[in-house]
């Protein structure tokens, strides 16, 4: 009985100090729980940006087409075989300078005959003349012979009938050798033609037609070649006609081409059209805009800008693309911020609430002014000062950044 008791008590002794553990590890256990679901520093969880200085630009984006600004579209005037081909693609010519020869011997044939023509004319205008001078003369005679009362007044008619058919002869001859000369000219003409020479000084840059080729020219002047002062290029650029209302002229804008990525051209806007291109008919020789400079495509109207740029280096060819950036705005070495860190305040546009993280980690909302802003930065004009930490997101639960959505 003794030793029964003696293993009772032992065994409670230890059920007490199983139950005496287990209530520790749940304290334990209750105080780590507690420290995991206090809530931690706000400023860890923060995406944060630094104040700083930098350029916000609030700009118009297009896409334009670079095209010489003073070209010509050199066509045959008359028909034959293209004899003699004087130039070849990108040679430099100076206005008046043979281009090309097309066969004359047809137009030769033409002046020919019209010189031919009025000298036959000539000859009988001398002899229409004599004609008419004996005429007048008869005419006298008869008039002198009426008025001594010896002619008769039969004779007197008939030399005043001659004397005039001889003067209308001479008239009609004379008539005949104007029309004849203003033939030979248009034939003189044709025959020059035969000749083709630069109307401009410039770059041939293209050359579509072939020695030994047959012009014709009967139903519209065939385009031979192009000659295209490459000095000063026209950016033709298509504007939506969502952004076309926030240009005006003279506006500063720049560019840059696919093939110099790092550089820009700077210019300003000359012209907006003030309305859409139509699309150019097929066979107009290239004498027109370029093509997809305006118009309508997919049911978007694009409207045409046009400005002029220098380009005596010659590093703007024709036909380059052209990623324009009008600047509607622009400001430089201002205190930028993430346009995700504004939220709205319901006044005033330009007026936003920020959120910043002291240097304690305090986290406070202060409102700014904003100016100039781009899809990602924003100016500030007041509120802020550079260096100070805002907030730009917070964190997701499993630690990831947010998904920042940009204001524009």
């Amino acid at each position: 009985m003794v030793t029964t008791g003696r293993r009772a008590a032992r065994s409670s002794g230890t059920g007490r100090r199983r139950r005496g553990l287990a209530a520790a590890a749940l304290v334990l256990g209750g105080l780590a729980s507690a420290a995991l679901l206090r809530p931690a520093d706000p400023a860890a969880s923060a995406e944060v940006a630094v104040v700083g200085r930098g350029t916000v630009e609030d700009t118009v984006t297009a896409i334009g087409k670079i095209q010489p600004r003073a070209y010509v579209d050199v066509g045959a005037q008359v028909s034959g075989q293209l004899t003699r081909l004087h130039v070849t693609v990108g040679q430099m010519v100076r206005a008046g300078d043979l281009l090309a020869e097309i066969d004359p011997a047809l137009q030769q044939a033409k002046v020919e005959a019209g010189r031919a023509e009025r000298a036959r004319l000539t000859a009988l205008l001398t002899e229409q003349r004599a004609r008419a001078a004996f005429a007048e003369a008869q005419l006298a005679r008869q008039a002198s012979l009426r008025n001594s009362g010896a002619g008769r007044g039969e004779a007197y008619d008939q030399a005043r009938m001659e004397a005039h058919i001889a003067a209308a002869q001479v008239e009609a001859t004379q008539a005949q050798i104007r029309q004849t000369d203003s033939t030979l000219q248009a034939d003189e003409a044709q025959l020059g033609y035969t000749r083709i020479y630069a109307p401009m000084s410039g770059t041939l840059i293209a050359v579509d037609a072939r020695q030994g080729q047959t012009i014709n020219s009967t139903y519209e002047a065939p385009v031979l070649m192009r000659i295209a002062d490459l000095s000063a290029m026209t950016v033709w650029t298509q504007v939506s006609e969502a952004d076309v209302t926030r240009l005006t002229d003279g506006m500063p804008l720049y560019f840059t081409t696919l093939g110099h990525p790092g550089r820009r051209w700077t210019a300003r806007l000359q012209q907006i059209l003030p309305a859409p291109l139509k699309p150019a008919a097929s066979g107009t020789g290239g004498s027109s805009p370029p093509s997809g400079s305006g118009g309508s495509a997919n049911s978007v109207v694009l409207y045409t800008a046009l400005f002029e740029v220098s380009n005596h280096e010659g590093d703007l060819r024709p036909d380059m693309t052209a990623q324009v950036f009008f600047l509607a705005a622009a400001a430089r070495d201002a205190l930028t911020i993430p346009v995700a860190a504004l939220a709205p305040t319901g006044g005033a546009e330009e007026r936003h609430r920020v959120t910043l993280i002291g240097n304690g980690g305090a986290i406070e909302t202060r409102e700014v002014r904003v100016g100039v802003r781009d899809r990602f930065n924003a100016q500030i004009l007041d509120g802020l000062a550079e260096g100070e930490r805002i907030v730009v997101g917070w964190k997701t639960d499993d630690g990831r950044p947010p998904k920042i959505g940009f204001r524009l």
